[in-house]
């Protein structure tokens, strides 16, 4: 019997588990959805034993797919989730409290005055640090739950909670670490300096200080575990990381000049680098060793992406044919013209990631008169998106990282008619993979890997990564898109003074 790889991939909307074969086959996969709530302004907070009961109801329905055989040669499970979803914890696992989502934004004071020390580490990850992160998260929780904070055994991320579950340890990730806790790995990791004046010297008492590399084997699965899910016993947990960037193993992006974007609820474009940036502006990073050992990422991201056109769906009540609003939508944007004669749209319904760094960005539709339609306004707002993902591009670029390529995944990679509009605007060959979601077989490659079947993340991607399709860009519209692109720009250099809080 074949060996077999799980890939447990928890988002924001719910989990989803895929079971893959050595040439990346999925023989299975389920899902099961979860809540978030949003309790006051800029909140958004989710339960862990909700995303705990999830996860077993979807591993329970998977593995009942499989023939006892096929259940015992799980040879290995990886897991990514969402990045900096934080939460207190007793030693145990039980959690003190609900958990703070990636997207809340509570910890902005925080944000703030870290960044306004202007300390040394802040270089290695753009130069400051954002609200989303664990530290000023836990900075927060340090000064406005001192009970929850004084009495909790860890603050922890919701990947590590998950892997604690599984297997028992209490570890982090050094993607999470690299990214979201100012761990700098050619610096000694941790630096107490740092973490001193920004009012955490007690930081080796409240985080996760034992780091692990991504695809290292942390552990194997609970032996209740096993026995309740019918699964080998000696099942290995690989150690994993944020979910887009665990994806980046799912679509190959591992080489030399590639940027992956994972095309959800919010968009995510990571590349790496051999060598040490010796500067970095507007985008993330750079990240030492956070994806693979002895490489440098670059991360860029949009808060609003596809969950900007589910709010226009609902808002403007597009309902489509049988049910089906996206290809409504798909046909509307394919029937307007580039630049959607005239209308623009900011994309910052929830801020700006990269490369403005602004939390206080808002969203803005501007060109309106009489003869527009919803039509119009739609195709402006795929247009505003990608326009944010050429601005990232564009601001890497400008740096010195140039891509030959971009490959995507996710949902949103389902319409083709976004698809090339997002090659023509940035100029760049679009590439799509058999395979849309990146995060369990980035997960399953991972798992591949760590439980020792390949040799190397490089092997196991080229085995178990297949292209399906790509867009080449129109050079022609590539040009008939400057204008509205620097139209784009240049609305929000005019607003961004009237758009603070």
């Amino acid at each position: 019997m074949e060996n077999l790889f799980m890939g447990v991939d928890t988002g924001t909307q719910g989990v989803r588990i895929s079971i893959a074969t050595p040439d990346g086959h999925l023989k299975v996969s389920c899902e099961e959805k979860w809540e978030t709530q949003y309790p006051k302004k800029g909140w958004a907070e989710q339960m862990p034993m909700h995303w705990w009961e999830s996860i077993c109801k979807a591993i329970t329905e998977c593995v009942s797919a499989l023939t006892e055989e096929e259940r015992m040669s799980i040879v290995s499970c990886c897991v990514c989730a969402t990045s900096s979803t934080v939460f207190a914890v007793k030693e145990d696992g039980e959690p003190l409290m609900p958990a703070i989502m990636w997207m809340d934004a509570r910890a902005k004071k925080e944000a703030e005055a870290i960044n306004q020390t202007e300390h040394e580490v802040l270089k290695y990850c753009g130069g400051s640090v954002s609200f989303e992160w664990l530290v000023p998260k836990t900075l927060w929780i340090k000064k406005h739950e001192p009970d929850i904070y004084n009495s909790c055994y860890r603050i922890v991320e919701q990947l590590d909670w998950i892997n604690y579950m599984l297997c028992g340890q209490w570890l982090g990730s050094m993607c999470n670490a690299s990214c979201k806790w100012n761990y700098v790995k050619s610096k000694g990791g941790f630096v107490r300096d740092y973490f001193e004046t920004i009012g955490l010297p007690e930081y080796e008492q409240k985080i996760l200080t034992d780091i692990r590399n991504v695809g290292e084997c942390i552990g194997c699965i609970r032996p209740e575990l096993a026995k309740e899910f019918g699964i080998n016993p000696d099942m290995k947990v690989v150690q994993g990381g944020i979910d887009a960037h665990i994806a980046m193993f799912g679509m190959n992006v591992i080489g030399k000049r590639q940027m992956g974007i994972i095309m959800g609820t919010s968009f995510v474009h990571l590349s790496l680098v051999d060598e040490e940036p010796t500067s970095i502006k507007g985008i993330w990073g750079p990240y030492d060793s956070a994806v693979v050992d002895n490489k440098w990422l670059l991360e860029g991201g949009q808060t609003t992406a596809s969950g900007l056109v589910n709010w226009f769906r609902q808002n403007f009540h597009i309902d489509g044919e049988n049910g089906n609003p996206y290809q409504l939508l798909m046909q509307a944007a394919a029937e307007i013209e580039p630049g959607a004669e005239g209308v623009t749209v900011l994309d910052f319904f929830q801020g700006n990631r990269t490369p403005y760094k602004d939390a206080d960005a808002k969203g803005v539709i501007y060109g309106l008169n009489i003869k527009h339609t919803w039509k119009h306004i739609y195709r402006a707002l795929i247009e505003s998106i990608s326009f944010g993902t050429r601005n990232i591009l564009d601001n890497q670029i400008e740096q010195g990282y140039d891509v030959d390529t971009i490959v995507a995944c996710g949902g949103v990679t389902q319409d083709h008619v976004w698809m090339q509009i997002m090659a023509d605007i940035t100029g760049k060959e679009l590439v799509v993979n058999e395979i849309l979601q990146a995060g369990t077989m980035g997960c399953c490659v991972l798992a591949a890997t760590g439980g020792g079947y390949y040799d190397s993340v490089y092997e196991a991607a080229d085995a178990m990564v297949k292209v399906k399709t790509s867009y080449k860009p129109d050079m022609e519209k590539h040009v008939l898109y400057e204008e509205p692109y620097n139209a784009y720009k240049k609305l929000y250099t005019n607003l961004k003074e009237m758009m603070k809080d």
